[in-house]
């Protein structure tokens, strides 16, 4: 005959006449009564709890991405930036890891996030207070004043792991609020180096326009000879107005160039924690060398690596761990209260009358419209949601690693044709001034000879800052989590190791 009692009963029975040898010590000390109400109290939970069950989490298997399309042979270091071997950005990176408020408020965001974990850990203890009440009573007899003080304690007993669950679900959500630190940190990183080296670029094009407007002034002292200043003669006087259009042409780049050099600077202060009103650096003007292709290794070690992957991938255990704790508060709650107390009217009474108090309180869900179901449903449904987002920042990491090595093979060959045609350009301008100076040709063709090898000159010097970004962007595609303490000047900071991605 099959057993009327659900299973989670039946199970129940034999772990409960294993502890009914210490229940008969305890009502030694407590009623008959006391005993039988603790036991109907876990006996009603056992029997509300139907069909209890953690659901289970959708699974992800990293291992079966196939591998990246190309690869380094070169590893590179957490602090991905010293593989430019340049002193001033490790100088800029260094002051910013100290001074900038946007890692600074992440930083405060993740003690914050801790601080909350310790408190949803404070209800895995008993709750103990202090209580000290006067009590004055006033009418035809005799004024009373009576004096109660002692102790008074509270405790949820966990019964189901609800507790437990809410603490793992914010353990969690402090794990991914540091990983999105190091995300910050690593976008700051980056965000510098590409600001010092546009910095840079801007210098090396401000030093390209003086020379080209050195050379726009030659010319223009040729066509003067050739021509004179009359710009009213026949031919001679368009061709001047031409060449001082491109004088000034070039100075208006010049003008645009500063002006873009004065607000990297401004950027650059900034990110480094600096008022940007007296920001004034001397970077230089040679965009450094590419270094060697880093190794990209696989997928796995990708995902495991990259702070924001790790992120995405505990807030979605901490929203399964919300999805427990909704499960759990359909279930009736168990709390213990207990107190110590001691009441006396007169001073003299003191410590003499103690007062011991034990309780406990089953507060079982009956009606609430609907209300705890919907909770259910609704953090299910953001397990999803957050399933969801984690492989779509695994499948976005993976492009980014992919559209950097693909972008940078490109890159590299476009700085190969702009340095052919900027060696063609070079030919053919000095050609057709030479033919200019022989008469055997128009300033036209000069003019135009110019122009293209100065544009071709200007997109080289940008296409080789397009590499250094691209290599940035890829460097950081690849990073993981570095340690952000400044390093003092001779001091050098042990990498950090490479935590695991599974809680």
């Amino acid at each position: 005959m099959r057993s009327p009692l659900p299973r989670s009963m039946q199970r129940f029975l034999p772990n409960l006449a294993k502890h009914l040898p210490r229940a008969g010590k305890l009502s030694k000390r407590m009623s008959a009564g006391a005993v039988v109400f603790f036991a109907v109290i876990i006996c009603w939970a056992f029997l509300t709890s139907g069909c209890a069950h953690k659901r289970a989490m959708p699974g992800f298997n990293s291992s079966q991405l196939p591998p990246l399309s190309e690869s380094g042979t070169d590893f590179t270091p957490q602090r991905w930036w010293i593989t430019f071997n340049d002193a001033g950005l490790d100088q800029q990176i260094n002051m910013a890891l100290g001074e900038n408020f946007d890692l600074a408020a992440a930083l405060y965001r993740l003690r914050a996030a801790q601080a909350v974990t310790r408190r949803e850990a404070s209800d895995l203890f008993p709750d103990l207070n202090g209580l000290l009440r006067d009590q004055n009573t006033f009418g035809p007899g005799p004024d009373q004043t009576r004096l109660t003080w002692g102790l008074d304690a509270a405790y949820q007993v966990d019964l189901w792991g609800q507790i437990r669950a809410r603490v793992d679900a914010e353990r969690f959500r402090a794990g991914a609020t540091r990983a999105d630190y190091h995300t910050v940190a690593l976008a700051l990183s980056a965000e510098i180096a590409r600001t010092w080296y546009a910095l840079i670029e801007g210098y090396a094009q401000l030093d390209l326009l003086e020379q080209q407007f050195a050379t726009n002034s030659d010319g223009l002292k040729l066509v003067e000879a050739r021509y004179g200043n009359n710009l009213g003669g026949e031919g001679g006087g368009p061709n001047v107005l031409r060449q001082r259009q491109l004088i000034e042409s070039t100075r208006e780049q010049q003008v645009v160039v500063a002006a873009s050099i004065e607000v990297l600077e401004h950027q650059l202060a900034v990110l480094t924690g600096q008022p940007p009103q007296s920001a004034k650096y001397q970077p230089g003007n040679m965009l450094p060398a590419l270094p060697p292709l880093p190794y990209t290794g696989l997928p796995s070690e990708l995902i495991n690596r990259r702070p924001d992957v790790r992120s995405a991938f505990l807030e979605l255990v901490a929203a399964d761990r919300d999805a427990a704790v909704a499960v759990a508060s359909q279930y009736p709650r168990l709390d213990l209260t207990g107190s110590l107390v001691n009441s006396a009217d007169r001073p003299s009474d003191f410590f003499q009358d103690w007062f011991v108090s034990i309780g406990g309180q089953l507060l079982g869900p009956i009606l609430d419209g609907g209300q705890r179901r919907a909770e259910v449903a609704r953090t299910n449904a953001v397990v999803c949601q957050r399933f969801a987002e984690y492989r779509q920042t695994v499948l976005i990491a993976l492009q980014e690693v992919e559209d950097g090595l693909a972008l940078e093979r490109r890159q590299l060959e476009r700085i190969e044709k702009l340095e052919i045609q900027a060696k063609w350009a070079r030919s053919a301008a000095d050609q057709l001034l030479q033919y200019f100076v022989n008469a055997e040709t128009d300033y036209l063709d000069v003019l135009s000879a110019n122009q293209s090898e100065q544009r071709v000159q200007r997109s080289l010097i940008s296409a080789r800052l397009d590499l250094i970004l691209i290599r940035i962007g890829l460097y950081l595609a690849l990073a993981g989590d570095f340690d952000t303490r400044p390093i003092p000047a001779g001091e050098e900071i042990l990498p950090l190791p490479i935590e695991p991605i599974a809680p």
